[in-house]
Formats: C-alpha cells, structure tokens, sequence
C-alpha cells in the first residue's frame, strides 16, 4: 500500500489571481474564521463538501479548479 492520498487546493493561488484578496476576505465570504481558511490552505483540514462548494463560488471557479484529488500512484 503506498501513501494515503490526499486533497490538495489551490486557493492561495486563486486569492491572488483575484485581486490579492485576503485569508480574512474569503473567510468572510464563506462564513467561517480565518484560521479554517488557513488550514484548508496549508492541507492540514478538508472542508466540506457544502463549504468546497462555497470557496468555489467565491471564485467562480468550477470545484475541481479549486480543490484536486490526485490520482494514485501505483
């Protein structure tokens, strides 16, 4: 058995591209606290399915754009 996998994110990138918008502005349009947002970011915490679809909206990005699932590896 390898590694487990696991989700990864774009949204650092994705809060750049748009406009060098902030942890505290996202977590304020999606409802949550700054500190879930970091660590959604840092991989450390995997939102819902309801909150995935939310940062996405923010972003007007589809869900894949925003969070990736990697294939595994064999």
């Amino acid at each position: 058995m390898g590694k487990p996998t696991k989700v990864t994110n774009s949204i650092r990138a994705l809060r750049f591209a748009h406009g060098e918008m902030t942890q505290s502005d996202l977590a304020k349009r999606v409802g949550v606290t700054r500190q879930t947002i970091i660590a959604i970011e840092q991989g450390r915490y995997s939102p819902s399915l309801e909150m995935a679809f939310q940062i996405a909206r923010v972003f007007k990005a589809p869900l894949d754009h925003v969070f990736q699932y990697p294939d595994t590896e064999d």
